[in-house]
C-alpha cells in the first residue's frame, strides 16, 4: 500500500508554498511519510477528522499528498493518504516577499522537528522491545545549549555545526562495495529555541 516517497522536493510553485505556510497543513503533511487516513491524523494532533479532511484535500489539490488506497474500518471505507516526500525545501525562486519565504522556512523546520521527534520516538520503543529480549542495544545521544544573540549567528551556528558533523559523518561512512559488514545508525541534528514551560516564552 505504501507507494514511493520522495527523500525530498523542492517547491517551486508558489501555491504549495502557501499551503505549508498554514501550520496545521504543514503538520499533517509531515505526519504522512507513511499512508495514513484522516482519522488517523485527527487523533494523533486532536483535531476533528472533518477539519483535517478538510486540509488534506486542500494539501492533495497542491500536489502535496496523494492518495494511495483505502481501508475497511467496521462499515466505513477510510481513505488513505500519503505525502509525495518526506521532506520539503523552499526554492528562492518563489517570487515571494522575503519574509514571507522566511516564515515558510520556518514552518517547514518546525514540521520537520516534529517529523523526526515522532519518528525517534518509534523507533526508541522498538529497541527498548529488543533489549527486553536481552540484545545488547548501543547508543548514543547528547543534549547541550548554546546562547545565539540573532539570526545572523543562528545561520553561523547552524553552517558551522553542520560542516563538523558532515567531517565525522564522512569519516565513518562505509564505501558501499565495501565487504566487511556494517551496523547502520541513525544520526539526527536538531536545533531549536527553549520554550520557558512556566512563562510560554523563550528562556
Amino acid at each position: 500500500m505504501t507507494e514511493d516517497i520522495l527523500e525530498s522536493l523542492r517547491i517551486e510553485a508558489p501555491e504549495q508554498a502557501m499551503a505549508l505556510l498554514n501550520p496545521l497543513r504543514a503538520d499533517i503533511a509531515a505526519r504522512l511519510a507513511s499512508p495514513a487516513s484522516a482519522a488517523e491524523v485527527a487523533r494523533a494532533i486532536g483535531e476533528a477528522p472533518q477539519r483535517i479532511n478538510y486540509h488534506l484535500k486542500a494539501l492533495e489539490k497542491a500536489g502535496l499528498v496523494r492518495r494511495v488506497g483505502t481501508r475497511q474500518v467496521r462499515n466505513l471505507v477510510e481513505v488513505l493518504y500519503q505525502a509525495v516526500a518526506k521532506t520539503f525545501i523552499l526554492s528562492d525562486q518563489l517570487g515571494m516577499k522575503p519574509e514571507t519565504v522566511r516564515r515558510l522556512k520556518d514552518q517547514g523546520s518546525l514540521s520537520h522537528l516534529v517529523q523526526t521527534a515522532e519518528r525517534i520516538k518509534q523507533d526508541a520503543l522498538l529497541l527498548m522491545e529488543h533489549s527486553d529480549e536481552g540484545q545488547d542495544i548501543p547508543s548514543a545521544s547528547l543534549q547541550f545549549q548554546v546562547s545565539l544573540r540573532d539570526a545572523e549567528e543562528r545561520q553561523a551556528f547552524v553552517e558551522e555545526y553542520a560542516a563538523l558533523v558532515r567531517q565525522l559523518t564522512a569519516k565513518y561512512r562505509k564505501p558501499a562495495n565495501e565487504a566487511e559488514p556494517a551496523d547502520p545508525y541513525q544520526v539526527v541534528l536538531a536545533v531549536y529555541p527553549q520554550i520557558d514551560q512556566t512563562s510560554g516564552g523563550n528562556a
